[in-house]
């Protein structure tokens, strides 16, 4: 079998159409249109997020696909498989398979966590580090596979705001003496964001306080030390 057949070729891009997701909250304050603000941009985590494996249900037979990643399949007709994303939307845009939403995307599930997010104003609750570019690819290109596809979507976007006010107060507790920031469970798309405001906060503060710190050390310096006070006094022998 030619694997051309079945995927696009090289120079067709499968990722442009979806780049707008991002809240443009999320994308101003990121900076995103300044490179050198982010670390990656949104198309660059999404490339990273593609990786991640999820089930499909393909609806063609084939052999396995031996690639340079992996080794993926073989295929059979309504025996799911797991794949990388990437490959999982190639097949879901050809009509070759359907998309299985992880088993986190469920309606009750994300009540939970949402639930778990309102009630802690500080923790954050352990989702898939892509989740946001995950949920952001499904909803793009599988949304007949995902039940109650527009309830999840609420959801998914609720968490992501409460989340990220819990990021905004926590930015503003920065102050001169703080020396390294620890955040658990944060996503891609979220650490993204705080990184390089967060570096560029902490290395503000030591910039302020670089004469503070210039003064003691000169007076450290300045200081008389033992050779200075004169010649020492010789003891009586006792």
């Amino acid at each position: 079998m030619q694997i051309r057949n079945h995927f696009p070729p090289l120079h067709q891009n499968i990722r442009a159409p979806h780049l707008q997701f991002l809240n443009p909250r999320f994308c101003s304050m990121a900076g995103q249109s300044d490179p050198h603000v982010s670390l990656f941009s949104p198309a660059e985590i999404e490339f990273f997020a593609e990786d991640e494996m999820v089930d499909i249900v393909p609806n063609l037979r084939v052999e396995a696909l031996n690639m340079i990643c992996g080794d993926y399949g073989p295929f059979t007709p309504q025996i799911p498989a797991k794949v990388p994303l990437w490959l999982a939307v190639a097949l879901k845009k050809r009509g070759k398979c359907a998309i299985r939403p992880p088993e986190w995307m469920s309606v009750e599930r994300l009540t939970q966590v949402l639930e778990a997010e309102r009630d802690s104003s500080r923790e954050f609750q352990p989702l898939p580090f892509h989740y946001v570019e995950i949920t952001k690819l499904l909803f793009h290109f599988a949304q007949d596979d995902i039940p109650d596809m527009y309830l999840v979507k609420s959801m998914v976007e609720d968490i992501r705001d409460v989340r990220f006010h819990k990021v905004e107060l926590g930015l503003e507790t920065f102050t001169n003496r703080t020396q390294a920031v620890k955040l658990k469970n944060l996503s891609a798309m979220e650490a993204n964001i705080i990184r390089p405001f967060s570096v560029r906060a902490l290395q503000a503060f030591y910039k302020h306080d670089i004469p503070d710190v210039a003064s003691q050390t000169a007076a450290t310096v300045n200081r008389p030390s033992m050779a200075d006070r004169g010649p020492r006094r010789t003891l009586r022998p006792r």
